[in-house]
């Protein structure tokens, strides 16, 4: 995958809190007590409750976003690193964060022009870089948890470490597609938000054929679905931002599915026991048919995982 060097980047949606005094919180809190969505945070916070790493959360279900949240006191964002240095699709081929900030710029793109064709309002979320640890309207949480989507506020929290992770604990194959379809999942669940479809699913809900299960494999649907129209979404110059997706840029995203199944982290990184009732973003094959879903069909109402007799896989 690569980017258009000509394109201009747009980095008004990001808000760069490394080296802004983000910290402060538990890890495995946000995503199971605030209500925040991520790509593998509540496994990894059901591991660590297992094999006694500890993590910590309240009450509080998943509710209706209420509108672009502020900063918490005390926490201040610094776009200028990220817009300083994210300028064009050239800085996007070799600069991580730029990359990033390109990835978020063609999901703006693709859901503000689904929605409307749809006639439904859309805001785009803000996507957060922090280091280590940070606050959100969903609670504190660390870089343990992965990447993660706060309902609450409708925002987009990921320490960039996580890629180097995918691929040094989880053996993924990485690459750029890969690293854009974890982004394109936690804007999934900004999708699901703005539907109301995470009010679905209760907290602390968990199973094979749970809500949660059920969100998560979706928001998996709707990164395919974007994967899909990634290289005809247009800049303001009307050429696409995306360019040079190949088989093997798709199979990498796959890959990075199936290494963060429930099955998976359990029997590979949970010393070995694999624990059903315990499961809440669904197995490696499961995540993996989703995706394939959406990337194949390109139709987001292909992705009703909470349809009535619907086959999860």
């Amino acid at each position: 995958m690569r980017f258009d060097e000509n394109a201009d980047l747009d980095t008004s949606n990001i808000d760069d809190l490394r080296g802004g005094g983000g910290g402060g919180g538990v890890g495995g809190r946000v995503a199971v007590g605030g209500g925040g969505l991520g790509i593998i945070g509540l496994i990894l916070y059901f591991l660590l409750s297992s094999f006694g790493g500890g993590g910590s959360g309240g009450g509080g279900g998943l509710g209706l976003p209420s509108g672009l949240g502020s900063l918490p006191q005390g926490q201040t964002a610094d776009t200028s690193q990220a817009a300083s240095s994210c300028r064009s699709g050239a800085q996007a081929n070799t600069e991580l964060d730029c990359e990033v900030v390109a990835v978020v710029n063609s999901l703006d793109g693709f859901w503000s022009d689904t929605f409307a064709r749809s006639n439904i309002s859309f805001q785009p979320p803000r996507t957060n870089f922090f280091s280590g640890s940070v606050r959100t309207g969903c609670g504190g949480a660390t870089s343990d948890v992965g990447p993660f989507y706060c309902p609450t506020d409708n925002e987009i929290y990921i320490d960039l470490t996580f890629f180097r992770e995918l691929e040094t604990r989880f053996g993924a194959e990485g690459g750029p597609f890969a690293r854009a379809y974890v982004i394109a999942h936690e804007y999934g669940h900004h999708v699901q938000a703005l539907l109301g479809t995470n009010q679905r699913v209760r907290a602390g809900d968990a199973g094979p054929t749970s809500g949660s299960v059920r969100l998560e494999l979706q928001a998996d649907c709707y990164a395919g679905v974007w994967a899909n129209h990634a290289t005809s979404v247009p800049t303001a110059t009307g050429r696409p931002l995306i360019t040079d997706v190949t088989q093997e840029d798709v199979s990498a995203a796959l890959d990075t599915a199936g290494r963060i199944g429930d099955d998976y982290i359990q029997s590979q990184l949970g010393g070995g026991r694999v624990d059903r009732s315990q499961f809440t973003h669904g197995t490696s094959a499961q995540r993996e048919r989703w995706y394939a879903t959406g990337y194949q069909t390109g139709d987001p109402t292909r992705c009703d995982t909470f349809a009535r007799g619907v086959n999860l896989g």
